[in-house]
């Protein structure tokens, strides 16, 4: 069992930023490929980033790319979603999730968080 806890929502302005970090504990989480998925209004949840165990490779968004900057520390148990530019469409609610395969489908992601909100205003 992991359990993901997210940090670091809140409501910025257009063009700004903001960095969520997700504490993981439970098993061991360097096993792990750590993701993140967002949520906006009356839309479905699609990937935004993740991250191998060894935080080597990275895939992204197409429309995050070059904006956001997903991370980890293994010795903290905690990977980042480093958000800079912010747009009114970044919007969202956004989970951490872990999973044992190297994926960006929301079903290959077994424990989740219970996500940060995330306000962008113009």
């Amino acid at each position: 069992q992991v359990q993901l806890v997210e940090s670091g929502g809140g409501l910025v302005q257009a063009g700004g930023s903001l960095r969520l970090s997700c504490a993981a504990s439970g098993r061991t989480f360097s096993s792990y490929v750590m993701g993140w998925f967002r949520q906006a209004p009356g839309k479905e949840q699609e990937f935004v980033a993740r991250i191998r165990w060894n935080g080597g490779r990275t895939a992204y968004l197409d429309s995050v790319k070059g904006q956001f900057t997903i991370s980890r520390d293994n010795a903290k148990n905690t990977v980042y979603l480093q958000m800079s530019s912010l747009k009114l469409e970044d919007t969202a609610v956004y989970y951490c999730a872990s999973a044992n395969v190297d994926s960006t489908k929301r079903g290959d992601y077994t424990y989740w968080g219970k996500g940060t909100q995330v306000t962008v205003s113009s």
